[in-house]
């Protein structure tokens, strides 16, 4: 950074890793952040001739006469260049083009981590900027994108202004931009909180390197007066008329201002923002600035001014640091992956202003939004909502894909820079979701048809936090009509602590007054009086057992589903729900898991909840009933009975009843693809089954698992979310003549939310 001391490498450590677990964590296995996949199977001499000789040559002809072709028939649409001289290397200083590939490697790790954009880091070996250019200025065929990173000012802005104007790709220095983009985030929303006009606000920005000068630029191009923003270096403001310390980048940002120094800017100032170093900011400072101040000291490792100084002096103030342990952390990570991901896939020729304060806003108003509950565990024990301490969203939302991608795409097509335009920008969205979360392709379409066919869907533990901000998302989604089972004061208390309103539309049911305890009291005495219950036992079961007053509910036509499990263990909520759901006469209740991954898709485990040791009959049922279920998810079943063993070998007692139960669906006939016993390896292993057991009926990879028994089942489906990066939604209940699911206690908010859209998804199509 231009005109700002750095700090020596040592104070880059901080309290949470020591040196020595990083270079560990960079030597161990195979050295290094990255390694390449294949995305085509490389295995026969066909698989040969068609990737490479003869094959490829098709591909190449066709791209030489139309070089469009290359984003079709390549991997060029979605690959960046990660590109660094090594002249800026985080807080380093100059460290040169080899001592910053750590870096690069772990900027291409977090394009993939984040926006599932491939990219290789190009470490270049010259501080000469005429060298520099020219060597990636032709490696523009191979790339999408080309992320400059790590360069020093003033030489970023010369290099990236030639690049841009040589390729007709991006070209976007994160160092500058990032920042700028995430800061200007945070800007709007703490503009927001204060109650201040942009167009009247006052900035003071310590720091005139590529990020301060990228920032004064964003936030001119967001409607901020150019002549509210003060820039300042190490000799003080940069004044109209000033000559020491000048440079073409700073001329244009200089002002007709009387102050000198940082200290005299800084008086009745609005806003300041440091990209400097520590302590630059003083607690006198921050109390000569205007009532509730704006400070965001984004100096690296330490900040300008720390949090707890700053509140010291001013109790009024937003604050926001680039540290992670403090809250509102600027990170470029909530940038550069989701603006490339927009920007590649419209086939942006550039990244402009437009996008780039697209980014911004739609950062804003993520952190505006209901945090998920996987991110606010991230919180340190704090509750993450938008407030003074949450303005900018947190590195790890699942969101922000489908958030700020697609608001960039949607600038580069109305500002005339894609190539490659989007019709559908809803579906966009909801296939980048998909994009890093399996689990979301394959619920999309139970979801729309949910929102096609809302229904009413009990909520039992109406008073669980977890369970209220699922049923907010419920509504919000569009599935239908929550009802929260538990007291409206209490409800009202926990949505008024998290800060999130309880929208429109939400009803509460108090099992304990509820007008329809002495309806619901006699439906149940009906089910139950021969069973040894008196009246006032089931008086007593409705008013004091949500579980019965929610299944009561839906049982007489009240309500379409229900949801519950996340304060009593599968088997009490089972009972409660028994109570008045019986089971479809002639079916088996049991349970099944959706197990959704990248590699295999989808697949159903069953039974995965109610039979410890099915017998021959049972399994059978489990298999019609799970092959449905697969219907209703959209699949074409192909149903395998796991064991140990594998069509005879070894023998067991336990693969009897698997033989068994495989000759009664044979003889009784099933209108899908089944065969068992086999080992799980040859059920999802076509190729395995083809060498070694061709005569097996299933003619692709099974996508329904009858496993032998519960014990399996619970070590199969705990182990491979933890194992892999498949997620496990279930058990989900089948069988009982009304819908009803029990979720895990531990399960999340989202868990909740899928539980009881498959729920009200049942209801659907029953």
């Amino acid at each position: 950074m231009d005109d700002v001391k750095q700090p020596p490498a040592e104070d880059t450590r901080t309290t949470r890793v020591t040196g020595e677990e990083a270079l560990a964590m960079h030597a161990e296995g195979r050295p290094g952040k990255l390694e390449i996949r294949l995305t085509k199977p490389l295995i026969t001499a066909r698989d040969l001739s068609l990737a490479y000789s003869p094959g490829v040559a098709e591909p190449c002809l066709h791209i030489h006469r139309d070089p469009k072709l290359a984003y079709d028939y390549t991997a060029k649409g979605n690959f960046v260049a990660v590109i660094s001289n090594g002249t800026a290397v985080l807080g380093l200083g100059n460290l040169g083009a080899l001592a910053s590939k750590p870096v690069m490697e772990g900027k291409a790790a977090l394009f993939k981590r984040f926006a599932d954009v491939d990219s290789i880091d190009l470490c270049v070996d010259t501080e000469d900027v005429d060298a520099f250019v020219n060597s990636v200025r032709y490696l523009g065929p191979s790339f999408g994108g080309i992320n400059l990173e790590d360069i020093k000012a003033p030489e970023c802005f010369v290099i990236e202004q030639r690049l841009r104007e040589l390729m007709d790709i991006p070209v976007f220095h994160d160092d500058q931009h990032g920042t700028a983009i995430v800061a200007a985030a945070g800007l709007i929303n703490a503009i927001h909180l204060t109650g201040r006009d942009i167009a009247t606000t006052r900035l003071v920005i310590n720091g005139a390197g590529a990020a301060s000068i990228a920032c004064a630029e964003l936030v001119k191009a967001m409607g901020m007066r150019p002549e509210n923003v003060i820039l300042c270096d190490t000799k003080g403001v940069i004044w109209r008329g000033r000559t020491e310390g000048m440079n073409q980048w700073k001329s244009a940002h200089a002002v007709t201002t009387g102050a000198r120094t940082l200290a005299q800017a800084l008086d009745g100032a609005d806003v300041f923002f440091g990209l400097s170093v520590k302590g630059a900011l003083t607690q006198e400072m921050v109390r000569a600035m205007a009532p509730k101040p704006i400070i965001f000291a984004m100096a690296n490792p330490d900040p300008e001014i720390t949090p707890d100084e700053a509140r010291a002096a001013r109790p009024d103030c937003i604050i926001a640091t680039g540290r992670s342990d403090y809250p509102n952390q600027v990170n470029n990570v909530l940038g550069f992956p989701f603006i490339f991901r927009g920007a590649l896939d419209v086939r942006a020729s550039t990244i402009n202003d437009a996008m780039k304060v697209a980014a911004a806003r739609a950062l804003a108003m993520l952190a505006r939004e209901d945090v998920p509950e996987e991110v606010a565990g991230a919180g340190a024990g704090k509750a993450l909502r938008f407030g003074p301490e949450y303005i900018i969203p947190n590195a790890f939302d699942p969101r922000l894909i489908s958030r700020v991608s697609p608001a960039v795409a949607r600038a580069a097509m109305d500002s005339g820079v894609a190539r490659k335009p989007l019709l559908d920008l809803q579906r966009y969205e909801r296939d980048l979701a998909n994009r890093l979360d399996a689990t979301v392709g394959a619920l999309e379409a139970i979801a729309d048809s949910v929102r096609n066919n809302p229904k009413r869907v009990v909520f039992a533990e109406g008073e669980e936090e977890k369970v209220i901000r699922a049923a907010i998302a419920f509504r919000n989604a569009g599935y239908g009509t929550p009802v929260l089972v538990g007291r409206e004061d209490r409800i009202t208390a926990i949505t008024a602590a998290l800060g999130v309103p309880l929208p429109e539309g939400i009803e509460i049911q108090n099992a304990r007054v509820s007008d329809s305890n002495r309806r619901y009291a006699e439906y149940l005495y009906g089910k139950k009086q021969r069973d040894g219950f008196l009246f006032r036992d089931c008086q007593r079961l409705v008013n004091q057992d949500r579980n019965v007053f929610a299944a009561c509910m839906v049982a007489t036509g009240e309500a379409d589903a229900l949801v519950t499990g996340t304060t009593r263990s599968f088997a009490v909520a089972m009972e409660g729900i028994s109570m008045a759901i019986d089971p479809v006469p002639g079916r088996s209740v049991f349970g099944v898991s959706i197990v959704v991954s990248r590699r295999a898709g989808t697949v159903l485990v069953a039974d995965t909840a109610v039979h410890e040791r099915p017998d021959a009959e049972t399994l059978a049922g489990i298999a019609r009933g799970s092959a449905a279920a697969a219907r209703r998810l959209g699949l074409e079943p192909r149903v395998a009975f796991l064991s140990f063993s594998t069509f005879g070998d070894p023998r067991g007692t336990i693969p009897g009843s698997i033989r068994d139960a495989v000759k009664l669906l044979a003889e009784r006939g099933a209108d899908f693809e089944f065969d068992g016993e086999m080992s799980a390896d040859v059920a999802l292993d076509p190729g395995l089954r083809a060498s070694l057991y061709p005569f097996c009926r299933l003619t692709g990879p099974a996508n329904v698992l009858i496993m032998p028994g519960l014990h399996a089942a619970h070590i199969l489906t705990r182990a491979v979310p933890r194992l892999t990066s498949a997620t496990v939604i279930g058990p989900l209940l089948t069988g009982l003549t009304h819908s009803a699911q029990i979720v895990p206690m531990q399960a999340g908010v989202n868990q909740i939310l899928d539980v009881a859209c498959l729920a009200a998804h049942a209801a659907v199509t029953r």
